[in-house]
């Protein structure tokens, strides 16, 4: 016997299993978590000196480049009342040089979907971040719009600066755009709302140790599950010279605009510019994704220099500690660390300070093995800030994947100020060569510091190997060889543009497979509105001259290269196999979904399974039935229409013949599936009547006499079509017909 207390005392213990349970699961999946590395996946960047890619940066810091230059002239500056050499003459820079993105006044507004009102109104690190972001992903072999939705990350660095007017005071053209376009916290928030992405978005200002803080944050998402994939990184752009003027009455600026990180002669840093953004994933969903990995997040670790000996003093008990725990959190020693991309201001109070830190605890297990390493980008382009750590990273995994370590700039001797005896620490004032390390990775340690006291950590670890990959490639010929190169743009410009950039990035990378760069660019490549397709059938040379050819072309004239406009075309009946869709009922959910639709509007229809005669299902109908080929047919062709439109191919127009013509129609959207799904089954039941299928048989009458030939024999007679406006085809048994054709010759 129960009672209404016993009733609800039951559901509560239910309700509390079934809590009980899915607390289980989230502590398995977070135990296996901690286990499972963070990896990058895809890296983007904009920095001094034309950087706009990690390769590029690499080459800078290889070859030993300087890339500071002078003022930027396309922002409004007062380049002739700016600079005055007097440090105490008020409103002007005793510096004139640093390091400046070239064309940060540039955006393409239309490829975002963004109006040119509201990107004037934008801070260029929006715009910049945008680009990068897109770039990063796609790098990483993401098609950005394949995101929208999904549980992704923004974890992004940016410190406020001074774009365009007050809110207020803005002109009529930007008016109402100011807010958006000049909040910080917009910044993640952009890249979120651009691409859809529906995890934590942050933008972090801990000053120049924004961007690995961001990384932190992001690391920490991953491992906890708030997020299955994630962007982090940092941006800044000087819009106006106001740091110059301010660090100017600070003597706190190199004169000549050049960081001299750990240098005897160190006078002070030098500003610039920059945007780093990092893809980063836990390595199994790496891996079950087919994510290249370019290198391990083994530790990360942040902390606040408290209350020190000032507000904007460096702490070198607080850095000591961050050290520490990002070691920590990799689970290494000291001596497993064989390299520091330094924060390295070239300041005479900041560089010792960090310099000491690193001797006590990187320096103190050398045992008169290796040194550590020590070097820092802002000796070849300044201090980027909020985007100064993840260049950082950046350069270091460029390191880990070349074998080197780059030598730092402008480095007469090591400090005096630095006891570099006490402990195994070594300035990079060379290059040297990064061998592999016996019975570990190789790693390196990335740090910043943030002029509001907070500080950051990280520890990267070169790849893991790839898991091995059954039989040997080299053995057997190459897969899919002959296949065509796709190209895609939202103009044809870009398009032009893009495919001069495909072709040198492919004769820089020869082993390449062409192969490899098709699947690629068909399947992990996002897909624009102007399009181009490179024929393989002669190979990497015919595929190579075809994106010259597309790359040199004119816009405009008879040469010119106009938007792709896709046509579907469907077909009648004998484009049928035994097996269609069976692949991409396994592999496609937008298929699958589109396939149950049809099933479920032919249901009151037919007297079969779609999905079984599709499978070919041992009870199910074979397609050699006109009854069945048809209907199926037609589902198979609205299916794959679906599945191109989920991949970005949205037709200019559909024809068809047959069932094709009535697939064209729902798929324009004049008849819905149920519409089609009716028309196409009671159509294909009138031919195989008309083809003698069940022993039936037909004949013409005038559309005249049709009413009533239906009414006198109901039941018998039936309409196998309409055949134009003046006659009706009408079916049935052999005798039916032959009384009905006697009654009209009796009847005249």
């Amino acid at each position: 016997m129960t009672t209404p207390d016993n009733d609800k005392l039951v559901e509560y213990l239910k309700r509390l299993t079934v809590d009980l349970h899915q607390s289980r699961q989230r502590v398995r999946e977070l135990e296996a978590g901690t286990n499972d590395p963070i990896v990058i996946v895809g890296m983007g960047c904009r920095f001094p000196g034309g950087v706009d890619s990690p390769e590029a940066l690499w080459q800078v810091v290889a070859q030993q480049r300087d890339v500071i230059s002078g003022l930027p002239t396309d922002r409004g500056w007062d380049l002739d009342g700016l600079y005055h050499p007097d440090p105490d003459h008020s409103g002007t820079s005793y510096v004139r040089d640093g390091g400046f993105l070239s064309g940060a006044a540039e955006f393409d507004p239309a490829f975002f979907g963004i109006a040119p009102r509201e990107a004037l109104a934008m801070d260029p690190q929006q715009r910049l971040l945008l680009e990068v972001s897109w770039e990063a992903l796609e790098r990483a072999g993401i098609a950005p719009g394949t995101l929208h939705g999904t549980s992704t990350g923004v974890f992004l660095g940016a410190i406020a600066q001074e774009y365009g007017p007050r809110l207020g005071e803005a002109a009529a053209g930007s008016a109402g755009f100011g807010l958006t376009g000049t909040t910080s916290s917009v910044a993640s928030g952009r890249v979120a709302y651009t691409l859809g992405l529906q995890g934590p978005a942050l933008t972090v200002d801990t000053a120049c140790s924004s961007s690995l803080v961001a990384l932190h944050l992001a690391v920490q998402a991953l491992r906890s599950g708030e997020c299955s994939l994630a962007l982090a990184g940092g941006v800044t752009v000087m819009s106006t010279p106001g740091i110059f003027v301010e660090f100017s009455r600070q003597r706190g600026l190199a004169a000549d605009g050049r960081c001299k990180s750990f240098s005897a002669d160190a006078d002070g840093t030098a500003w610039a510019e920059g945007v780093g953004v990092l893809i980063v994933e836990r390595l199994s969903d790496a891996r079950r994704l087919g994510h290249e990995v370019l290198a391990v997040v083994a530790g990360t670790a942040v902390n606040q220099d408290g209350a020190s000996n000032g507000l904007t003093a460096p702490s070198g008990p607080a850095q000591e500690r961050v050290i520490r725990a990002a070691v920590q959190d990799a689970g290494v020693s000291f001596s497993g660390v064989d390299a520091v991309e330094a924060h390295g201001t070239g300041t005479v109070l900041g560089d010792p300070i960090e310099a000491q830190a690193l001797l006590a605890t990187y320096g103190s297990e050398r045992d008169g093995g290796q040194p550590l390493m020590l070097g820092s980008l802002k000796s070849n382009l300044g201090h980027a800030q909020a985007a100064a750590g993840v260049g950082g990273v950046i350069k270091m995994v460029m390191a880990l994947q070349h074998g080197e370590l780059p030598a730092s700039l402008n480095v007469s001797k090591p400090s005096e100020l630095v006891d570099w005896e006490s402990g195994g620490v070594h300035v990079l004032t060379e290059p040297r060569p990064w061998p592999a390390v016996e019975d570990r990775a190789r790693r390196a340690g990335v740090s910043s510091f943030g002029i509001s006291g907070t500080n950051a950590h990280v520890i990267l670890a070169e790849a893991p190997a790839a898991e091995p990959v059954a039989g040997d490639a080299t053995e057997r010929p190459e897969a899919g060889a002959g296949l065509p190169w796709m190209v895609s743009a939202r103009s044809a410009d870009a398009l032009a543009e893009a495919a001069g950039r495909l072709a040198e990035y492919v004769r820089a990378r020869p082993e390449l497979s062409p192969a490899d760069v098709a699947f690629s660019l068909a399947a992990k490549r996002s897909a624009f509105e102007s399009r181009a397709v490179i024929p393989g059938a002669e190979g990497r040379d015919g595929l190579l001259a075809g994106l010259d050819e597309l790359a040199s072309r004119e816009v405009d004239g008879e040469n010119g290269v106009s938007p792709s406009r896709a046509v579907f075309v469907f077909p009648g009946q004998g484009s049928q196999w035994v097996g269609m869709a069976v692949a991409l009922l396994d592999s496609s959910p937008v298929f699958a979904q589109t396939i149950a639709d049809c099933e479920a509007a032919l249901t009151p229809f037919v007297d079969w399974s779609l999905t079984a005669v599709l499978r070919s299902e041992h009870d199910a109908p074979g397609l050699d039935r006109v009854d069945v080929v048809q209907p199926a047919s037609w589902a198979m062709m609205v299916a794959l229409a679906a599945l191109w439109r989920a991949n970005g191919i949205n037709p200019t127009a559909v024809v068809g013949h047959s069932q094709g013509e009535i697939a064209a129609a729902v798929v324009a959207g004049g008849l819905t599936i149920e519409d089609g799904a009716r028309v196409v089954a009671l159509r294909s039941k009138a031919l195989r009547v008309l083809s003698g299928g069940g022993g039936m048989a037909w004949m013409s009458v005038p559309e005249t006499q049709a009413e009533d030939i239906l009414t006198t024999w109901n039941g018998h007679i039936s309409v196998a079509a309409v055949n134009g406006p003046s006659s009706t085809v009408v079916a049935g048994r052999p005798q039916a017909l032959d009384e009905l054709l006697t009654h009209c010759e009796t009847t005249g």
